[in-house]
């Protein structure tokens, strides 16, 4: 994984203290029949020193103060709740995220049932620090805690069919008040090539700052690609198909000359309506050069390097 600066990470202003993750995990290897049945994702994070600082997180960059956890949970896109960003962590509060399930099907040999509440610890929980930049200009650092998404795909062994990976969120327009409305195709639906799903840094983020997601952030389990933008950080999965064809994302099918299905952070190739070459960190006044690939170029270029990123956006 690419190591980001301390500098660079996004504290909580009184961030709990870098804590030792659950160890010696017991990975269930008895049948694929119980895996089947019910296959567990840990959404469960704990700490040993919860009043103790990290002495290697800063609470500044380059004079500016860096966005809190507060800032990070009240400021969500959001759109099955609502499309203003600063309203979602009131009106997604009381979304039920236990019982969860996620189905994860299609052109794989081990079907399963996910139930994210019974089994905790089949994948070790690891602190991901990522870039996430959304699509209108501003970013953020967070330290999101999760899994790879290979390893749940390694269980339900892909065959040689299966080309993508289609991702589709909770369909609940009872919770999801924005999803009575025909401003988009509900459910939301997103997709990654099986290269780009395979890849180790993309995550099935469980939690952030070593606390379980919140609703506004897309609990209980939702997607975290970092050299992508935001947008394609789907939440609330419920449903993870192989497929041969290449998914069709909400975006896509919402303006598809503006959100193309790979949806890299490119600084060459401008949005229709805005220029990508700078971004705004969340908390800071001045912008700031965007990267290629989000600043992971070194770790995924290797993804695109038969493609047109001008074409292929």
């Amino acid at each position: 994984m690419k190591k980001i600066l301390s500098s660079e990470i996004t504290p909580e202003h009184l961030y709990l203290s870098r804590r030792e993750f659950i160890k010696n995990i017991s990975v269930i290897t008895s049948s694929l029949s119980v895996l089947s049945a019910c296959a567990p994702i840990s959404n469960l994070i704990r700490t040993k020193n919860p009043t103790k600082l990290s002495p290697d997180l800063k609470t500044d960059e380059l004079g500016n103060p860096l966005n809190t956890f507060e800032q990070i949970t009240n400021y969500n896109n959001y759109y099955e709740f609502f499309t203003n960003k600063e309203k979602v962590a009131e009106i997604s509060k009381d979304l039920v995220t236990d019982p969860w399930k996620v189905e994860v099907s299609g052109l794989v040999r081990n079907p399963m049932i996910v139930d994210i509440s019974k089994i905790k610890k089949l994948f070790e929980q690891k602190e991901n620090i990522y870039r996430l930049r959304c699509v209108e200009d501003w970013s953020m650092v967070i330290p999101w805690t999760g899994f790879p998404l290979k390893e749940l795909l390694d269980l339900a062994e892909p065959t040689s069919d299966a080309k993508y990976v289609r991702f589709l969120t909770l369909y609940d327009p009872e919770q999801m008040p924005a999803q009575k409305d025909n401003l988009f195709p509900w459910p939301y639906l997103e997709g990654l090539r099986l290269d780009e799903a395979m890849n180790d840094l993309t995550l099935l983020a469980t939690g952030i700052y070593g606390k379980q997601l919140l609703p506004q952030n897309g609990a209980p389990l939702r997607l975290v690609v970092p050299w992508k933008y935001g947008f394609k950080s789907i939440k609330s999965i419920v449903k993870i198909d192989l497929v041969k064809e290449m998914p069709i994302s909400l975006w896509m099918a919402v303006s598809p000359g503006e959100y193309g299905f790979y949806a890299n952070v490119n600084p060459e190739v401008s949005h229709p309506r805005w220029s990508q070459t700078t971004e705004r960190r969340i908390g800071e006044l001045e912008r700031r050069p965007t990267l290629m690939f989000n600043g992971y170029q070194t770790e995924v270029s290797y993804l695109y390097a038969n493609l047109d990123l001008n074409k292929n956006y």
